[in-house]
């Protein structure tokens, strides 16, 4: 598979291994990534959690790292992309208010790319009212929002993931491997196609 140019749109506390895991195992791919925030320019960081399940009702938070950001979101052309990663925590809380952002999702869904979202990831997706008639993963907090969305929740194992056409969506960061992996089967099979 040729290499892909990846959009990753992130935010101040992203979750960590949402963001990390994803961005490093991309590249180690042989992909280009670039990790955007807005209002943020790149060699800026965003600052990270962790969000563990430490046997509680809800997941804890700490505070993770600092993530440095590799491109600059005001300058960024979303059609130059060949696919998107939106990692969860409490950043798509206010990304999914941002015009710009919600107008790059559409863009990527409405164009058939691969998509990628994790977790309270698909807050951003239900705000930009892009999966009505899909099957999409999220942390089980944000079913609600999947569902008046007008997609079918997949309520599967936390280790996970589920591909509904050139949508990849898993529930937390323990399904890094499916997720991932089903991923990288849509970038290639995309690619299969662009080839064809």
């Amino acid at each position: 598979m040729s290499a892909k140019k990846i959009l990753m749109i992130t935010g101040d506390f992203t979750e960590d291994y949402e963001t990390m895991v994803p961005f490093q195992t991309l590249l180690a791919m042989g992909h280009s990534v670039d990790a955007v925030c807005p209002g943020k320019k790149a060699g800026e960081s965003v600052a990270t959690c962790i969000h563990d399940f430490e046997g509680d009702q809800t997941y804890s938070e700490k505070r993770g790292h600092n993530f440095t950001l590799n491109a600059t979101f005001a300058d960024i052309d979303a059609t130059s992309y060949d696919a998107l990663v939106i990692p969860g925590g409490r950043a798509p809380e206010y990304l999914r208010l941002d015009a710009d952002v919600l107008a790059a999702v559409k863009h990527f869904m409405e164009a058939g790319k691969p998509v990628a979202a994790v977790c309270h990831g698909a807050q951003i997706l239900t705000a930009a009212r892009v999966i009505e008639g899909r099957t999409v993963s999220a942390y089980p907090a944000c079913r609600p929002e999947v569902e008046m969305a007008g997609a079918t929740y997949a309520d599967i194992a936390i280790d996970s993931a589920v591909t509904d056409g050139n949508l990849v969506t898993a529930p937390a960061w323990p399904a890094h491997p499916a997720w991932l992996s089903q991923f990288n089967s849509v970038l290639s099979a995309d690619a299969s196609r662009a080839a064809a």
